[in-house]
């Protein structure tokens, strides 16, 4: 079932890199409601999960909240690093372009849908609705994924095979992660500080990347209310899998 799941994060990869050939007025939108469904699934669903699944506290502080932090700031300190290399190369080439830049960056967006995979191949292994709940926030995030791989890519003067080799391998990327969690089980007390340190990171992806850009260009009020449906449709998603 995860990995059928995930085959949905290999889809919208690859229409997030499509979209990025062809951008439209609509976009604002589609990131509007990914930044919704990702917050709702963060702070509705996968904490509460983890902190039930790692009950141990560390200096008065459950696991689960301190990974949370953690991963929250090693998705900042990872961008950050990112940001710094770009500066640095892009000052040294010929009108600031650096190809291997865009690639390191693209890399590293295969890297993150990887573990997307994972993290739904762990939901799961908490149970169905933990699984759909997970792998919606990563399917809905895995358009920007795309769209980002393609565009950071040709951005920094890569010719436009490079660029679709990259999205392709970002597409794959969460299917093979999901495949993966098949040959093991992750232990309760491992799985509940996992998927702390991943909310940690895909709040920070909301919160950093995808909600700002959202709202670069067009700092529309449909965008906001899409956030708003985003963030209320996890909500119901959670009441109706705890009612049922």
């Amino acid at each position: 079932m995860a990995v059928f799941v995930a085959l949905g994060a290999f889809l919208m990869t690859l229409a997030g890199g499509w979209t990025a050939q062809r951008v439209t007025d609509r976009r604002h939108l589609v990131l509007g409601l990914a930044g919704g469904l990702m917050l709702g699934v963060v702070g509705l669903d996968l904490l509460p999960e983890a902190l039930k699944a790692a009950g141990e506290e560390v200096f008065g502080v459950p696991a689960a909240l301190l990974l949370f932090v953690a991963g929250f700031l090693l998705a900042h300190l990872v961008e950050r690093l990112l940001a710094a290399r770009q500066v640095a190369h892009g000052a040294e080439e010929h009108h600031g372009r650096a190809p291997e830049v865009g690639l390191t960056a693209a890399a590293a967006m295969v890297g993150h849908s990887a573990m997307d995979g994972v993290a739904i191949g762990a939901a799961f292994q908490v149970g169905g609705g933990m699984g759909l709940a997970v792998a919606l926030a990563v399917i809905a995030h895995d358009f920007a994924d795309g769209f980002n791989t393609y565009t950071i890519t040709s951005l920094y003067g890569n010719a436009r095979r490079k660029a679709i080799t990259m999205l392709f391998a970002d597409a794959v990327a969460p299917v093979i992660g999901a495949a993966s969690t098949l040959f093991f089980t992750i232990p309760e007390q491992m799985l509940g500080g996992y998927l702390g340190l991943f909310g940690g990171v895909l709040l920070y992806l909301a919160a950093a990347e995808i909600l700002p850009e959202a709202h670069h260009e067009h700092p529309a009020r449909s965008t906001l209310l899409c956030t708003i449906a985003g963030a209320g449709f996890i909500w119901l998603v959670v009441g109706l899998a705890g009612s049922g």
